[in-house]
């Protein structure tokens, strides 16, 4: 055995003790995090601009970066979530009335459907449930299809610039807007049902965001005037589509033109102020039918 003097700070040669990583103490490292310099074993790491930085300090950063946001201040994401949903609950009520009357054509008839589907008199008569519930009744599979091909297309870009609430507050708003217009303006003889009101809306406030966008328009134009002449060659309800589409691009264009600056108090302005305006019309063209005379008299003059 040497009686050599040893240094103090150890043999020559000897290596000093491996520091643990910050977040796992039974984990010896010699990795470092770039911003921080605490030690960090490999699954504690994340790449970065420079270096590799630890989970603590990546959470950290991603707080302190604002998110990116759409024209109308809502979060960019490629989520699309309300409108599968959407479209799931009109597949669901039209299964409903086809098992009920045992017609995927003529599922009408089903109690559901004359139960949920608008009919001015009810209407005007308490059963107000109906302005909702017929926006997810259809007639047939044809019409079915057809609204909810153009809710998937046009739903999924909506959805994504508007963010989820505001695209409910337009879809729900022009669903209303449809029933309210075919309900003041119409006959009492038409059966309203369907969810073109609100693809109608959805279509107008694609047009105003894309419009905003400096994007081509023309086949929104296009489509959008196509079905609106169809309208009057089929038993469709061109007030519904008209009235959908006109308080879909409405509301959108009040929420793309918000100021920045108390941008959600604007956005709930308009909303609130949509509202009031069709709840005036249902209640204004209900007063007009406020008793089962009236009504039966209105129906003689116009439905003969």
């Amino acid at each position: 055995m040497s009686d050599a003097l040893v240094p103090p700070e150890g043999p020559i040669g000897a290596e000093p003790e491996t520091p643990v990583c910050a977040r796992h103490s039974d984990r010896p490292t010699r990795l470092r995090c770039t911003r921080c310099d605490r030690p960090a074993c490999p699954d504690c790491l994340r790449d970065a601009a420079v270096g590799m930085q630890c989970v603590d300090c990546v959470n950290e950063g991603k707080r302190s970066v604002r998110s990116a946001r759409t024209l109308v201040g809502a979060e960019v994401t490629d989520r699309v979530i309300i409108t599968p949903v959407l479209i799931a609950l009109n597949v669901l009520a039209y299964v409903v009335t086809v098992f009920q009357s045992g017609s995927p054509m003529n599922n009408d008839r089903s109690p559901l459907f004359l139960l949920t589907s608008m009919i001015p008199g009810p209407t005007a008569n308490g059963e107000w449930w109906r302005i909702l519930t017929s926006g997810f009744m259809h007639f047939g599979l044809i019409h079915l299809a057809l609204n909810m091909a153009v809710l998937y297309v046009v739903g999924q870009h909506v959805e994504r610039e508007l963010g989820r609430l505001r695209f409910c507050a337009v879809y729900f708003l022009s669903l209303f807007g449809g029933s309210a217009a075919a309900f003041y303006f119409g006959t009492v003889c038409q059966q309203l049902a369907g969810a073109s009101g609100a693809v109608f809306g959805l279509m107008g406030a694609l047009l105003i965001l894309w419009k905003r966008q400096r994007r081509d328009i023309s086949t929104i134009v296009v489509v959008v005037g196509i079905n609106l002449v169809s309208n009057l060659f089929t038993n469709a309800s061109l007030l519904g589509h008209l009235g959908g589409f006109v308080i879909g691009g409405l509301l959108t264009l009040a929420m793309v033109r918000a100021p920045r600056q108390n941008r959600n108090l604007y956005q709930i302005a308009a909303v609130v102020a949509a509202v009031v305006l069709l709840g005036g019309m249902f209640v204004l063209r209900a007063s007009e039918l406020d008793t089962a005379a009236e009504y039966a008299i209105e129906y003689a003059r116009t439905c003969r």
